[in-house]
């Protein structure tokens, strides 16, 4: 009877051990309330307890106990959510949810703060970045929307949007504009004091127009000082050809390593101090075609013979040349425009200035003639326009183009109607 109560004493033993590591290894975390034995268990007799008398060599040793009780370990952690009882997988269930809950919270907070640190740091960094913006604007030879007149002479300008706009200016080959905006195939542009509309289907726009800025961008010399001395020579001995007036603009030939500036004088190379002009790099701009307002006793015929005249500007230049389509120089343009009006005029600047009548810069009238002189000598004619400005051919580089009468010192003028 000993016997028995110590092979039943280690049955218990043995199962409540093997109890304690299955709840270890997590395979009853909420056993039924019929599955825990209470202290008063021990109490019961077997009967009740429902324990079977074994025969102690059938039992298990230590060894396989401990084998067993691993492979069940094991057994129970791979087993998992589907052997176990639906306490259990409720309360892991609401662990791994509040897990998940406290984290999905952290990472709100942690992405508000993050967020709220860039929304402070945002109107700063905006500001900064526009003042940066206003601080360097993109600028290329004054203009910062750069278009580029792509004709053979001249881009006509309209004060509106279509071809039957009144004609307001004319943009010569390779002169440079603002665009202020592009709409429908026109753009509206400003190019020195003209301002009005074109087509886009003439003008370079974009990396187009930079590319060819640098290509026909030229140095201009603009005068600094009341009245500039220009000489055959650079420098103070040589012969006095002209005086040229303050801000008047020179076509820079090259900047001399002595400071002087070789520049065109119309068609002919002449010199000027560089202390006395500021020199940069330029497009040439729009020319006005602005009605003019003449004096009182001008007759139609000088009206006529002025816008005559302004539609050829932007023309080429040709030595010897008298087309005023495809060339003329400066007594071949005067001549072919006298031509209409039953003028005769020689092809010949100095002749033409022993022909008509002589006046007064004083007394000049549009549609007169202007000469200038080098070394006393006549070698340049211009037509006089009226509001102080002459239409000219005055160079390879420029062609046909509108000046002030004084651009250089005239020498006299002439009448012939």
């Amino acid at each position: 009877m000993n016997r028995i109560n110590r092979l039943r004493y280690m049955g218990l033993v043995a199962g409540v051990g093997l109890a304690v590591v299955l709840l270890g290894n997590g395979a009853y975390a909420n056993p039924k309330e019929t599955e825990v034995y209470d202290e008063g268990t021990e109490a019961k007799n077997e009967e009740d307890l429902g324990i079977e008398v074994i025969d102690f060599n059938d039992y298990p040793s230590e060894a396989e106990t401990a084998e067993e009780s691993g492979r069940s370990a094991g057994a129970g952690r791979e087993i998992g959510l589907e052997n176990m009882e639906p306490e259990t997988i409720d309360a892991e269930n609401s662990e791994l949810q509040t897990a998940e809950y406290d984290a999905s919270v952290e990472t709100q907070a942690l992405e508000g703060e993050t967020q709220e640190a860039l929304t402070e740091g945002e109107p700063a960094v905006q500001a900064e970045t526009v003042q940066v913006e206003e601080q360097q604007p993109v600028n290329h030879w004054g203009y910062t929307n750069l278009g580029i007149a792509h004709v053979d002479n001249h881009l006509n300008i309209r004060q509106e949007p279509g071809e039957d706009g009144k004609l307001v200016g004319k943009l010569p080959k390779d002169a440079a504009c603002e665009i202020l905006g592009i709409e429908n195939g026109w753009a509206h542009i400003k190019s020195g004091k003209v301002e009005g509309y074109c087509s886009t289907d003439y003008l370079y726009t974009g990396s187009e127009a930079l590319r060819r800025g640098q290509e026909v961008a030229s140095m201009i010399a603009i005068v600094n000082t009341q009245t500039l001395k220009v000489r055959e020579e650079p420098n103070t001995e040589s012969v006095v050809i002209t005086l040229i007036p303050q801000e008047e603009e020179l076509e820079v030939v090259e900047v001399m390593d002595n400071g002087w500036v070789k520049f065109l004088l119309d068609d002919e190379e002449a010199y000027v101090s560089g202390e006395f002009v500021d020199v940069e790099e330029r497009l040439e701009k729009a020319v006005t075609l602005t009605e003019l307002l003449y004096g009182q006793g001008v007759s139609d015929v000088r009206v006529d013979l002025v816008q005559y005249a302004k539609q050829f500007v932007g023309n080429p230049y040709v030595w010897g040349g008298t087309s005023l389509t495809n060339g003329a120089d400066c007594s071949g343009f005067t001549l072919s425009i006298y031509k209409k009006y039953n003028v005769s005029l020689p092809h010949h600047a100095a002749s033409q200035a022993q022909m008509g009548t002589k006046v007064s810069m004083g007394e000049i009238q549009p549609g007169d003639l202007v000469f200038y002189a080098k070394n006393g000598s006549i070698n340049h004619v211009a037509i006089y326009i009226g509001n102080g400005q002459v239409i000219h051919a005055s160079s390879p580089k420029t062609g046909i183009k509108i000046s002030s009468v004084n651009y250089r010192t005239p020498a006299g003028a002439r009448r012939y109607l």
